[in-house]
């Protein structure tokens, strides 16, 4: 995947945001403070807008979207996906593109960025939980670009249902105790989105759905 293709990636995610900003902050009213959606549509407009003209190589890239989203984007989301991309920048610096062999560090980088900013672990119900799925998923080798990227999505969305019958034990749905048993996480659900955007990029690479 080269800089064109991330920013594909980046376009098409900046969209679904966009698209699902009410569905995610409806999600996030329900268990914290209502304003995922919002918040994250707010940075990722601002990082699509940069997607159509930001030339650099394929780090800069994660780096622009990082200082982005912890600059434009409020509450734990902002932060918590900032240090993501921001980790996985510095594993992707000096390189030209993202080759299949890369994403296991890649995405293992963008998880422990995640665990340590927001001082989780797996089991708690967060968007955590699907980022650790699709590392382990990236684990497995595959000869295809396009399969990888299938798994990964598979990885998340199946993480993303798994945890609506767990407790929340951390974050502000932790709060509701039991009562958070049975709603989806607003970080999970836009983490998932972020690997379907990622799929529909290597299938179609030719620009944005």
């Amino acid at each position: 995947m080269n800089a064109i293709e991330v920013k594909h990636w980046f376009r098409r995610y900046a969209d679904r945001i966009l698209e699902k900003k009410n569905e995610l902050t409806d999600l996030d009213s329900a268990v914290g403070d209502g304003d995922h959606g919002v918040n994250l549509a707010r940075g990722w407009k601002a990082i699509g807008n940069e997607m159509e003209t930001f030339d650099g190589g394929v780090s800069d890239i994660f780096l622009l979207v990082s200082r982005t989203l912890i600059s434009k984007v409020g509450g734990a989301s902002g932060p918590l996906y900032g240090t993501a991309f921001l980790r996985m920048s510095a594993v992707l610096r000096g390189k030209e593109q993202i080759g299949k062999d890369d994403w296991p560090g890649l995405l293992k980088a963008g998880c422990e960025g995640i665990g340590q900013r927001g001082r989780v672990n797996g089991g708690e119900k967060t968007m955590y939980d699907v980022w650790l799925a699709v590392t382990e998923a990236a684990e497995k080798k595959e000869p295809e670009e396009a399969t990888l990227a299938l798994r990964l999505l598979e990885a998340a969305r199946k993480k993303a249902e798994e945890i609506i019958e767990l407790q929340a034990t951390k974050g502000r749905a932790a709060y509701l105790g039991e009562r958070s048993i049975g709603h989806r996480d607003p970080g999970a659900e836009s983490t998932v989105l972020l690997f379907e955007a990622l799929h529909d990029t290597v299938s179609n690479p030719g620009g944005r759905p």
